[in-house]
């Protein structure tokens, strides 16, 4: 076969083979996330817009979150102003929507990922309000007895 076909033959089977490898790399459908939150909570609103824009789709309830971040047994100290629950998994705080994906691809034995309290610079606490500010936070993995260990730090300290 002369270089030229041989090179057109090259070329088309990689242009069919594209799409394939595309297809083999897209995101496998996300489940549902829940979110409850205070109605008049603007970080929260500000955190669903994030988690949509990445591909979420959410369902907000706007019934406050303490009684269900209690019924979902994960305990007090990871609190934060919006609980989330995901594919079986409880979501606390401002979790990154890439710690979420990681959670539901790795699929641990935990309770779920908690952002405690309100850092400055996570998802949903990081509009123009703060100046682009960005304090340092983990992302903890919370076991079902209570323990939880460092997920995933943003903006190490030094």
């Amino acid at each position: 076969m002369p270089a030229t076909n041989r090179r057109q033959l090259l070329l088309a089977s990689a242009a069919l083979a594209l799409p394939l490898g595309a297809l083999a790399q897209a995101k496998s459908p996300l489940p549902p996330l829940q979110v409850w939150k205070d109605p008049n909570c603007g970080c929260c609103k500000d955190w669903v817009s994030y988690l949509q824009a990445d591909g979420f789709t959410v369902q907000v309830y706007d019934s406050g979150n303490t009684a269900v971040r209690r019924r979902l047994g994960l305990p007090e100290r990871y609190g934060s102003c919006h609980t989330a629950l995901i594919g079986g998994y409880v979501v606390e705080g401002h979790v990154n929507a890439r710690e979420i994906r990681r959670l539901l691809a790795d699929k641990p034995q935990a309770l779920g990922l908690a952002v405690p309290g309100m850092p400055v610079g996570s998802p949903g606490m990081d509009g123009p309000d703060y100046g682009g500010r960005q304090d340092p936070y983990d992302v903890l993995l919370v076991q079902r007895d209570g323990t939880a260990r460092i997920y995933q730090s943003y903006f190490k300290r030094s």
